[in-house]
């Protein structure tokens, strides 16, 4: 008999230390105070079905995703939907991962049109982007298209959400604030497989690479 699958959210944290260090350095808790709709895009990282049926903790965060999207639309913002793409098995990844592991990630993006391969629950419109990745993260150079179609639409800011939280998102938030842009970490609209898994790379985000924020205070921020 299968488990059903009950949606929740993670129970995450900015420790108090972290937030009085950032304000003793900077004068103010969080980084990016002000966004510009139009030169922002939320980025949805690995929300396909290999790494969403199954997990409670990546179905908790759809509406949130949902309601982040929408409103960046009507703002003038842009959607960009990250899923994995098919990778190469390696004589390395197989010695990691092992023969039958490394053969399952390589598959996890699924197959067919790119816009069914994003999990169901979503509305994705015409406008957004659709890309694939080959790395970890989506803005790995050579791995993935989505930083130069950014680019072209004069992107500066980038909302990380998705699924794993401490592997793809994170490698995706580390490498896009390498690039130059203004990295925000959407608290909870990330998903991990437990809590600490998750507040540790919020920790590690909010100390090092960008600013770290609930769903609403975003909406707020996108709302006139």
């Amino acid at each position: 008999m299968t488990e059903t699958v009950v949606p929740k959210l993670h129970e995450w944290t900015i420790e108090t230390r972290e937030y009085l260090r950032q304000e003793a350095r900077r004068g103010k808790r969080h980084a990016y105070e002000e966004l510009v709709p139009e030169r922002t895009a939320l980025v949805v990282v690995d929300m396909v079905p290999f790494f969403v049926a199954e997990a409670d903790y990546a179905r908790g965060i759809v509406p949130n995703i949902q309601a982040l999207a929408g409103t960046l639309r009507d703002r003038g913002g842009t959607v960009g939907w990250v899923l994995p793409g098919r990778t190469e098995i390696t004589a390395v990844t197989e010695e990691f991962l092992g023969a039958d592991v490394a053969k399952l990630f390589s598959e996890s993006g699924g197959t067919g049109p790119l816009r069914d391969r994003i999990w169901h629950e979503f509305d994705v419109r015409d406008e957004d982007l659709i890309v694939e990745k080959t790395a970890s993260s989506a803005f790995f150079p050579g791995h993935c298209d989505l930083s130069d179609l950014l680019q072209a639409r004069g992107i500066d800011t980038v909302l990380i959400t998705g699924t794993v939280a401490n592997v793809c998102c994170e490698s995706t938030a580390r490498d896009a604030s390498t690039l130059g842009y203004r990295v925000l970490m959407v608290a909870d609209a990330n998903a991990a497989r437990r809590d600490q898994d998750l507040n540790a790379t919020l920790h590690t985000i909010y100390r090092t690479f960008g600013d770290v924020r609930p769903t609403p205070d975003l909406l707020n921020l996108l709302t006139p």
